[in-house]
């Protein structure tokens, strides 16, 4: 069973990587990690009669990929952890409700590729689970639809909007052992803060505290400093809430988060080209950007002890209409590769 120090829960199982997949939309391809994905869709309906479907689309896409990487058949998989940004969380089920897998439906908003992979660890570590999957997905379209006005408004977007990714990540997760493959070492579940912001445009100041406060957490808990990970990766602060970020790890807690420290939501468009404003979000910008670019490092060596802290703002349709204020979560996962220890 996983061992308790502080917040923070340090694996006993160390559940690895079988493997990972992602795909993308055309804009996401477009960017500086476009041929890292598994696969591109050129068309961002996929095919399918409106955007919900073509979500849907993606993340059953992305699960068939890693099945087929891990050389797993669907009753070989003991639970599906999957979550996304619709309501009651219809693009996972639909995008699931073929597969013959016990399911269960998450939210953490962006934050949703970490809390899938701490629960899918946790299922593992309990004996209970020996092979999972964690997904999640987002949309453009479905996600503006939802949460701001459709397409056809034409809305101007502010300076420090964030333009959600068409994305979709899957990994499978399994107890064998293997010094090759990376695997999940320690795993920190967020607390809520919530300053106030009530900006639904302006995600990143939302959703900065939590991961300052995850973030610090985490290094009080292991007695560790940025300088002792290779890499340090926030879901989709962007341009904005990752600058926030490295002013109140520096204010707060004398941290400085330098060269090893970067965004999903920076690395996976081109600002300057491709007008996404403070850069990506949604819960598939973190998931595509770990199920390709940062586990394929990982495998060829390019990093062997990494965080992946992928930060979610708690808000909905509604509680944005009624002026309610937008509450921030961080869900931290350390992977390395290598000996276990």
């Amino acid at each position: 069973m996983a061992t308790r120090i502080g917040k923070t829960l340090i694996t006993d199982k160390k559940p690895l990587f079988l493997s990972s997949a992602a795909v993308a939309g055309k804009k996401e391809g477009e960017g500086p990690l476009g041929k890292e994905f598994d696969k591109i869709f050129e068309d961002t309906t996929l095919g399918q009669d409106c955007w919900e479907k073509a979500e849907s689309f993606l993340m059953k896409n992305a699960v068939m990929t890693a099945l087929e990487k891990a050389g797993k058949g669907m009753e070989e998989i003991d639970g599906i952890f999957a979550g996304d940004l619709l309501n009651q969380c219809t693009g996972s089920a639909f995008a699931l409700r073929e597969f013959s897998m016990p399911f269960t439906g998450l939210y953490g908003a962006c934050s949703t590729m970490a809390l899938s992979l701490i629960c899918a660890s946790l299922a593992i570590e309990s004996g209970g689970m020996s092979t999972c999957i964690a997904t999640t997905s987002s949309h453009f379209c479905s996600a503006e639809k939802q949460f701001r006005f459709p397409l056809e408004y034409g809305g101007q977007r502010a300076p420090t909007a964030q333009w959600t990714v068409t994305a979709s990540g899957a990994a499978v997760l399994s107890d064998r052992t293997d010094n090759n493959l990376p695997y999940i070492d320690k795993l920190h579940i967020g607390t809520i803060v919530d300053l106030g912001i009530t900006d639904a445009a302006n995600m990143g100041a939302a959703m900065a505290p939590a991961a300052c406060k995850t973030l610090s957490e985490f290094f009080r808990d292991t007695k560790t400093s940025p300088d002792d990970y290779d890499a340090i990766f926030t879901g989709d602060l962007g341009l904005v809430g990752s600058g926030l970020l490295k002013e109140l790890m520096m204010r707060e807690h004398g941290t400085e988060l330098g060269g090893n420290y970067f965004d999903c939501g920076l690395m996976i468009y081109d600002r300057e080209k491709q007008d996404v404003h403070s850069g990506g979000s949604g819960c598939g910008c973190s998931a595509g950007v770990l199920c390709s670019h940062i586990l394929k490092s990982m495998k060829e060596g390019k990093y062997s002890n990494i965080l992946f802290m992928a930060t979610g703002a708690l808000m909905s349709p509604v509680s944005s209409k009624e002026g309610e204020s937008i509450p921030g979560i961080a869900h931290l996962v350390n992977i390395r590769r290598g000996e276990r220890k």
